[in-house]
């Protein structure tokens, strides 16, 4: 067998995903619960929440615009 052969099976990579996905919303939403906070606050706070929960954490692009929505009010009473 080769390394390049090691690798979580499809319902483990989703699962993985999935459970990703979930930390994400938390965070977002987590931040969102404050009345008004800046794009670079609400940034900072998602990269704060988010870094010590994944493998070698970076943000992107992806966390940037999420923090954009929560300044732009657009999670505010969110359940979901």
């Amino acid at each position: 067998m080769d390394i390049s052969e090691v690798a979580w099976n499809e319902p483990a990579r989703a699962k993985i995903l999935d459970d990703a996905d979930h930390v994400l919303r938390e965070a977002v939403l987590k931040v969102a619960e404050q009345d008004e906070v800046s794009s670079d606050d609400a940034f900072a706070q998602l990269n704060h929440l988010l870094k010590d929960r994944f493998i070698d954490y970076q943000p992107g692009p992806d966390i940037r615009r999420y923090a954009d929505a929560i300044s732009a009010g657009e999670f505010r009473g969110s359940t979901s």
